[in-house]
């Protein structure tokens, strides 16, 4: 049952427009009242007019692109309330009320920059002061239910009005005002397909009238469809929670590359018991191909998923053709319902897939966007399950549905996007993600739009790396595992999450590493040992499950090992270190010659005397390249800087940018190369 979460003493003191973007929060904050994104709630505030010096009613109203949940106040789009409503006489009709969208811009008030919802009429017609528009799924199941008018009677009595379908948009305000002057005593209006509309004079009493509202429709539901089970009741047993995440790690990387084509997807794996009931469900297929009601949850998953086989085996063999079976199908839809003036096709692979006994995996141009699509759907599955057991679900019919996604202010609000930077879609994995260098290139690639899954063995600088990321990326773009290159399992692991967390891996930088320093007769067998397990070992279980990931997916890839000016150039006092440097060196260009007909990049970065926020320094390693030079530790960055040629010192950041040159597409025809960060170092060139 949703909770009423307003608490007066956090409201008492908050002036009318805080008023407003707490309850926004309390509304936002739970998904079965309203989607990321959706809904909108208002209030009409008394203010002063600047250029007048009167007293006007302004109308704070969400804009357009806001979440409630997350918003702060420059969310809110501030109107003139009378010259929105003026605007009715610019009105010529439904066919064309989008002409009436730009002329929001004109009733901004007090320069307001926020863009108009192009729900603001529903707001601005109504005569309330405070009002709320949510999707609750209760609500939902009722509105997309075949007798719906019906349902909304005999739920609320009439405290709540009705109306059908129809897109959001002026003429839909001027109804629901009509709607409210036929019945001046109802509380708020059953939007079929669509969602809820409410009000209150005061913000309290909005939000109270809402919850109170969406509780109604619960109770109801669950009276009347009890114990019965949902979806027609169970088909196919889910499998285990350690079967479905290794069908998801197997699954993922193949699909990925199926549906990646001129943007690189992202994956989202979801297998809760709300999915799992419904992918197992009698009528599974039926209601998915029924597709969505509400115009929020198919902008963001489409309007119907693709179906997989329960049979991994079988989805595996078939993926190419289901999809491309999926691509011909939408192409279709377009070609049924278009318009003269339809924008062109987008994308046609599916945005959901669905795979009974095992879950849903949604692929997007980025995490977060993918996350929510899966959440969406979530929504649109408890649509199902409320208006299937109570009543008889409906989808949207397909040319409303069409007319919504190709809708020209869609269209526009899609163009507004900024262009995607340089590794937005793509996943890179980084080992030793917890160091100095290692943390700068997760740096550099988030900085681009990547996802990242941070490697490391050292558990606690882990945590703090991640958290850190966390913090100022978001909880979506970056993952962390502790992870022992040296162990197999481990490794295979770490892919595997990789594939589950993001879908799979277009890059991986192993950088991973250890130092130790002894005059060649005095390194003993455990020391020899411990360099060519990690830095030759660990570099081949990296670069041989990154392979294999990449050649699941069929898209390429690009890996970078991180090596050292020692790979190329003896030390003395590091027979251990730079020997093992130096396998990996040519295990790079192995790799690079076998992995290239996939189109799999291979190159390495070397890196030199980069002390600046390098664990390896922190150790016994400072004082034993000290001692080897001859001179104190404390003036080995000196000394180093002065041996280069540029007589310059070497930066985490600065390996970072290398890295990231051969992860990107600016290194597209580079494979088997060698870039040394060293400030210049002449018995390093190569040749």
């Amino acid at each position: 049952m949703t909770s009423d979460r307003w608490n007066d003493a956090d409201a008492k003191a908050l002036a009318e427009p805080e008023l407003l973007l707490y309850r926004s929060h309390l509304l936002g904050a739970d998904l079965g009242v309203t989607n990321f994104g959706g809904g909108n709630t208002s209030a009409k505030i008394a203010g002063v007019d600047p250029l007048s010096n009167e007293r006007v009613t302004i109308l704070w109203v969400k804009g357009s692109g806001g979440d409630l949940g997350s918003m702060d106040l420059s969310g809110f789009a501030k109107l003139y309330q009378d010259k929105v409503v003026a605007l009715e006489s610019r009105f010529r009709g439904r066919e064309l009320e989008d002409e009436l969208v730009p002329l929001f811009d004109y009733c901004a008030f007090a320069g307001s920059a926020r863009a108009a919802s192009i729900d603001t009429p529903l707001h601005a017609f109504l005569p309330f002061a405070h009002i709320d528009h949510v999707h609750p799924d209760s609500v939902i199941a009722i509105a997309a239910a075949r007798h719906s008018e019906a349902l909304t009677r005999e739920i609320f009595g009439g405290e709540l009005g009705w109306l059908p379908w129809q897109r959001p948009g002026f003429d839909l305000g001027l109804r629901l005002r009509d709607a409210v002057r036929a019945n001046p005593k109802i509380r708020g209006v059953v939007l079929a397909g669509h969602g809820l509309i409410t009000w209150g004079d005061t913000s309290k009493a909005c939000y109270r009238n809402t919850i109170d509202m969406i509780r109604r429709a619960e109770g109801w539901l669950e009276e009347r469809i009890g114990t019965t089970p949902a979806f027609g009741g169970a088909r196919v047993a889910s499998r285990s929670a350690e079967d479905r995440r290794a069908v998801a790690a197997e699954l993922m990387p193949m699909l990925r590359g199926h549906l990646s084509g001129a943007q690189r997807k992202v994956g989202h794996f979801a297998d809760d018991a709300q999915v799992l009931e419904f992918v197992g469900g009698q009528r599974f297929e039926e209601l998915a191909g029924l597709g969505t009601s509400c115009p929020d949850h198919f902008l963001r998953t489409k309007i119907r998923p693709l179906v997989l086989p329960a049979d991994p085996a079988v989805a595996i063999a078939a993926a190419a053709e289901t999809i491309a079976r999926y691509r011909r199908d939408y192409q279709a839809y377009y070609e049924r319902y278009r318009r003269s003036d339809s924008p062109p096709m987008r994308d046609a692979n599916p945005v959901v897939l669905l795979m009974p006994s095992v879950g849903m995996f949604t692929f997007a141009r980025d995490k977060a966007t993918a996350r929510i699509a899966s959440e969406f759907y979530c929504n649109a599955i408890g649509v199902m399950r409320g208006a299937s057991g109570a009543d008889e679900y409906l989808g949207l019919p397909e040319q409303e549905a069409f007319d919504i996604e190709y809708w020209a202010l869609e269209e526009a609000k899609l163009r507004r996007q900024p262009a995607p930077k340089p590794l937005a879609g793509r996943v890179a994995i980084v080992t030793g993600g917890a160091g100095g260098i290692g943390g700068a290139i997760a740096m550099r690639f988030l900085a681009d739009d990547a996802c990242v899954v941070l490697l490391d063995n050292d558990e606690a600088a882990l945590e703090r790396a991640g958290a850190g990321f966390v913090q100022k990326f978001g909880k979506d773009r970056t993952r962390a595992m502790r992870c022992d290159v040296t162990d197999e399992a481990r490794v295979a692991r770490a892919f595997a999450f990789a594939a589950r967390e993001y879908g799979g891996v277009d890059i991986v930088v192993s950088n991973a590493g250890i130092a130790s320093a002894a005059p060649f007769d005095q390194t003993t067998l455990e020391t020899w040992r411990r360099n060519m397990d990690v830095l030759g070992t660990g570099y081949f279980l990296i670069g041989r499950e990154a392979a294999r990931t990449m050649k699941a997916q069929g898209i390429g890839g690009s890996i970078v090992f991180v090596a050292s000016k020692n790979a190329l150039v003896a030390s003395a006092g590091a027979a251990a270190y730079s020997t093992a440097k130096a396998a990996e060196l040519h295990l790079a260009r192995c790799m690079a010659l076998e992995l290239a007909p996939d189109g799999i990049r291979v190159n390495t970065v070397n890196p030199d005397a980069v002390l600046q926020g390098s664990r390896i320094w922190s150790g016994s390693w400072r004082a034993e390249r000290a001692r080897a030079y001859g001179i104190d530790p404390s003036e080995l960055e000196k000394f180093y800087r002065e041996r280069s040629l540029l007589k310059k010192n070497v930066t985490p950041e600065d390996v970072a940018e290398a890295v990231h040159f051969f992860a990107s597409d600016r290194s597209a025809k580079s494979t088997g190369n060698i870039l040394n960060v060293d400030a210049g170092n002449a018995a390093a060139f190569t040749r």
